[in-house]
């Protein structure tokens, strides 16, 4: 049987993608069919640094592969697979990817981010 992106069965293969800048990829996983959170794989890519922002959405998730340093508020620690975060509404943070593979953040969103569907269109 083939895998692919269905509204019950995710296949990040097939999932959209974005390049949100220079070393940052997105895949959406979730959050483009009216569901009220939005799942993501963020990769920062070896040799690149995702600057200090904030946003209004509540950010939670876990290092789904590689390293990094992950600063979230005032606090900066070096995150590897397994490892789980929380960033809340409006907290600045940032990430450099450390190491020669890329840095995935698995994020879950809440609300939705509404910038990633508008940037798919």
């Amino acid at each position: 049987m083939t895998k692919k992106t269905s509204l019950y069965f995710i296949n990040p293969e097939t999932a959209p993608k974005l390049k949100q800048m220079p070393g940052l990829e997105t895949t959406i996983l979730t959050g483009y069919h009216n569901e009220k959170m939005m799942m993501v794989l963020n990769a920062t890519l070896p040799g690149f640094t995702v600057p200090i922002h904030s946003h209004p959405h509540e950010q939670t998730g876990m290092v789904y592969a590689g390293k990094a340093k992950l600063r979230i508020g005032n606090e900066e620690h070096i995150v590897e697979k397994g490892d789980f975060y929380c960033i809340p509404s409006n907290i600045p943070h940032g990430d450099t990817c450390i190491g020669e593979e890329p840095f995935v953040m698995l994020d879950i969103f809440n609300p939705v981010r509404e910038d990633f569907i508008k940037k798919l269109s």
